[in-house]
């Protein structure tokens, strides 16, 4: 039996080390062997400085295999990434800062020996220092819930175990759009997925990647997976018409019964702006759709894999096989 971590990097090079080091060593403690890493480059902006870091790793580890994406793609893409390169039969998914600690594996693995397919790690109490990266785990947690019918006792995070079959129907998905949460949720029944509580832990070293634009970027991405959106809308103008209806009535009885009454225009320019926004609002979200289904039919690419590295030992090992 083969376990693979997966772990997306970006901007990791005074991290990534440590990480695999320790989580290998835990590995190691636990009888999970053997196991492979399988980290993917997303592009980090850092004059190459973390794949220098991830080739030096796979140079001195055989179990090490690197992939370099020729594109940012975001952390889900990235994950997606490396699934796509993971050989076991169960996935780990780790971050590349040490917040998912390697000390925690053994609650998910102790969960996930029970008999689940997917095992989410949750923090009780988070370390995020940023108050916008609060508020937009706040709110992708909440809309998520809402949008996919996440039940409210589902805690989830970056940091899981999942069985071999999900990461195949994972893989399988090609849109640039990519949640992982939703797609995990569309392959197996609610009683198959765990939450366990784990320690978080403060960022070994910098800042988190994620500016206010990627959370809300990756917080639209569950809208592939969903047409609550667009049913919503469907209700706001019904209402609308509704409430409508219900003014022209009441404008029309106060004219009969106060001929003298003269219409405003002030309520007027006030009703003609808010539905025009409403209108707006609407012909946006249904453009919104329409342009993601355009850039998947025109193949626009999940992530670009600009090379795949496995390291000098890794290559001796298998020219001696």
């Amino acid at each position: 039996m083969l376990y693979s971590i997966v772990i997306p990097c970006y901007k990791s090079s005074h991290t990534i080390r440590q990480v695999v080091e320790e989580t290998a060593a835990e590995m190691e403690k636990m009888g999970k062997v053997p196991y492979e890493f399988v980290l993917a480059d997303d592009c980090s902006p850092d004059d190459g400085e973390t794949v220098r870091e991830l080739r030096a790793l796979a140079d001195d580890y055989d179990y090490v295999k690197i992939i370099e994406l020729a594109k940012n793609g975001g952390q889900h893409n990235a994950s997606l990434a490396a699934m796509n390169y993971a050989e076991g039969d169960f996935i780990i998914s780790m971050d590349d800062d040490m917040q998912t600690h390697p000390s925690q594996l053994a609650k998910l693995f102790a969960k996930i020996d029970e008999g689940y397919d997917i095992v989410y790690a949750y923090y009780p109490e988070r370390k995020y220092k940023s108050p916008i990266r609060s508020i937009g785990t706040w709110m992708n947690f909440t809309t998520v819930r809402i949008l996919i019918g996440k039940p409210k006792d589902m805690k989830t995070s970056s940091f899981f175990i999942i069985r071999k079959y999900v990461r195949d129907y994972a893989v399988q998905y090609k849109s640039k759009y990519t949640h992982l949460q939703g797609l995990f949720l569309r392959t197996t029944s609610l009683d198959k997925i765990a939450s366990v509580p784990v320690e978080h832990f403060d960022r070994a070293y910098g800042t988190s990647g994620y500016s206010f634009k990627k959370l809300v970027g990756l917080w639209s991405n569950i809208m592939g997976f969903s047409i609550v959106p667009l049913r919503f809308a469907q209700y706001m103008g019904m209402f609308l018409s509704v409430i409508g209806i219900i003014g022209a009535i009441v404008i029309l009885i106060r004219k009969l019964v106060l001929p003298s009454v003269a219409l405003g225009w002030s309520s007027i320019m006030i009703a003609l702006c808010f539905f025009s926004g409403i209108i707006m609002f609407t012909l946006g979200l249904i453009g919104e759709y329409i342009g993601r289904l355009f850039q998947d039919a025109t193949n626009n690419p999940q992530f670009v894999v600009r090379q795949v590295y496995t390291g000098e030992k890794a290559r001796n090992n298998e020219t001696h096989k």
